[in-house]
């Protein structure tokens, strides 16, 4: 069997996928599974055991060139990319009308959300078979629902994220890791709502010191870049790392003793490489797209609830604890 995933971002979104991608190759052994991604999150499914290929696309990128004839020449060579082969089964998990699209340039019937499940109605006229989900669902679960129901199986199981993170020496994850014990302070988030106050993040670093933890704080663009060297100038065991790629940073939070992070994408991806790991929420609701919680992984806060550092601190408490008892 051939099938092809069209899940192309956010990055939290991608890893959220990634579960219903391992249940698909357990009830079918032997298919082939391809999946369409923006071309940023193209590690993200070319880390997981049972995807075959990746195919990247750059609608972010395009959508502000389209008058350009390089963007028409890359649009054309993503089309051909997917239609190179023909597939049993298209499943778009993504449920926007940008992504039912694309879903439209590959070869074979096309499945995703009903209208009241997908998170634009439209999205739902581009499909052959439309699926009803339950929108309230934990965006995991919603997924590994949705392609149970589109490839003929029960959900059932534990939630595999089925990464292979990265074998990478202690000399290559020098310039992350210099030491032993460490945690990850994943600082910044897309939008402002979501951040956390700068004094917060000082009483979580200062706890962590006094466990004998230094903190390592990860940015991605030049804004973060120096809203991080200011928020960790405070600090007392705290460095700024180097900008990583989405493989690096899978193996860097592989050996992290705990990684704190905000709603964001870098946060599901520390949890789904096996990393103990607490969320932050502040504006969004962790039943929904938190993290799967267990002794290693803890959501706090909500929707215009931000937790306190003597809520993260306490976390932190508890997630080290277990993690040493494994």
């Amino acid at each position: 069997m051939r099938a092809l995933i069209v899940k192309t971002s956010s990055m939290g979104d991608v890893v959220h996928a990634l579960p219903a991608v391992t249940d698909l190759a357990r009830h079918h052994p032997g298919a082939r599974i391809d999946w369409v991604v923006e071309e940023a999150f193209a590690d993200i499914p070319g880390l997981h055991r049972d995807v075959a290929r990746v195919i990247p696309i750059g609608l972010r990128r395009w959508r502000g060139r389209l008058l350009r004839s390089t963007t028409w020449s890359e649009i054309s060579a993503a089309r051909r990319a997917l239609r190179e082969n023909s597939y049993d089964r298209v499943l778009d998990l993504q449920g926007l009308v940008k992504s039912a699209f694309v879903a439209r340039w590959a070869r074979g019937p096309v499945a995703g959300p009903c209208g009241r499940s997908a998170r634009e109605r439209a999205a739902s006229w581009f499909y052959d078979r439309r699926i009803s989900v339950d929108p309230t669902l934990h965006a995991i679960d919603r997924a590994r629902l949705l392609t149970a129901k589109a490839f003929g199986y029960g959900v059932g199981g534990a939630v595999d994220f089925g990464i292979r993170v990265p074998k990478m020496s202690s000399e290559q994850l020098r310039p992350w890791i210099a030491e032993q014990r460490f945690a990850l302070l994943l600082t910044n988030a897309s939008r402002a709502t979501k951040l956390w106050s700068d004094e917060n993040w000082r009483l979580v670093e200062e706890w962590l010191a006094e466990q004998g933890l230094a903190s390592v704080l990860v940015w991605g663009s030049e804004r973060e870049r120096g809203d991080t060297v200011r928020r960790a100038a405070p600090m007392h065991a705290a460095r700024v790392a180097p900008p990583a790629q989405l493989d690096t940073l899978a193996a860097v939070c592989a050996r992290a003793d705990v990684v704190v992070g905000l709603d964001t994408g870098l946060t599901h991806w520390a949890a789904a490489v096996g990393a103990p790991t607490i969320g932050i929420f502040c504006d969004y609701d962790p039943a929904r797209v938190g993290l799967k919680a267990d002794d290693r992984r803890v959501n706090l806060g909500g929707v215009a609830d931000p937790p306190s550092a003597e809520d993260v601190i306490d976390a932190a408490r508890h997630v080290l604890a277990a993690a040493q008892r494994r």
